[in-house]
């Protein structure tokens, strides 16, 4: 079996692979103060709690875009899985030209998205990745790495209104009934859900304009599911598409594990 993990600013996603299986995966707050301990320990019990046995990992990828959080999974996977982990590093091992001026600037999740998105739709095509910051990656029609826009967060632009404007209050992101609102709390809500709509779906077309005919875009991350389904735009919604990156990337750097 393969662990993977991808390391965010907000959350953090463990998956196990059997085969091409994804088997189990958890959803978890990124803590940058836990402990090798503290990770090892709340990886293990995730694993009890799923009936897995964590004997039977023969090894761990991981994408992270929070350095300090590095050299914890690394002991944490050595310390409690007897493994040393992959990491993913898209000026090395990635297997995808990064057509970016400064290739390491791409963060590890944005690289292994990318890969996933070609690797089952083909170019060009765009991922979009509801994340703490929203992300929307370009990939060609011949698998490279094309560069992308970011933008902040729908979660960033709630809490920023509410910080910001003293009488509103803070609310969930959710998709309102409709777009006119009749209290203060359904005004929010649908200027946050349908003005994010009209963000992505903006963008989206600037970069069709740019790129011709996309044979797929593809929503991911936490919210994908919510956002992508108010857009035609967005053509598949892959929640595990990271994870599914890791495996792959890992894979092809590691051949013989699943051979």
């Amino acid at each position: 079996m393969l662990l993977v993990i991808d390391v965010g600013n907000t959350n953090t996603t463990l998956g196990v692979y059997q085969g091409e299986a994804l088997i189990a995966h958890w959803r978890l707050t990124t803590e940058r103060e836990r402990t090798v301990d503290e990770y090892g320990i709340l990886c293990r019990n995730l694993f009890t709690f799923s009936k897995l046995d964590p004997e039977k990992i023969k090894a761990i990828a991981i994408a992270s875009v929070v350095p300090p959080l590095n050299f914890t999974l690394f002991r944490m996977a050595q310390t409690y899985f007897n493994h040393e982990p992959f990491f993913v590093r898209p000026t090395e091992n990635v297997g995808m030209p990064i057509k970016y001026d400064a290739p390491g600037d791409v963060g590890a999740d944005r690289i292994v998205n990318a890969v996933a998105a070609y690797e089952w739709h083909g170019g060009p095509c765009v991922v979009v990745d509801f994340g703490t910051a929203t992300t929307f990656d370009a990939i060609s029609k011949f698998g490279e790495y094309l560069g992308g826009v970011i933008t902040p967060g729908i979660n960033i632009s709630a809490e920023a209104l509410f910080q910001r404007a003293a009488r509103l209050p803070r609310v969930s992101i959710a998709h309102p009934p409709r777009v006119v609102g009749n209290t203060t709390i359904g005004s929010i809500q649908s200027g946050l859900y349908f003005g994010y709509i009209g963000l992505v779906e903006g963008i989206l077309r600037r970069m069709a304009d740019e790129m011709g005919d996309l044979a797929a875009v593809i929503a991911t991350g936490g919210l994908a599911r919510l956002i992508g389904k108010g857009s035609p735009l967005i053509t598949e919604i892959d929640e595990n598409l990271t994870l599914d990156g890791l495996r792959l990337i890992y894979l092809r750097n590691h051949p013989e594990m699943f051979a």
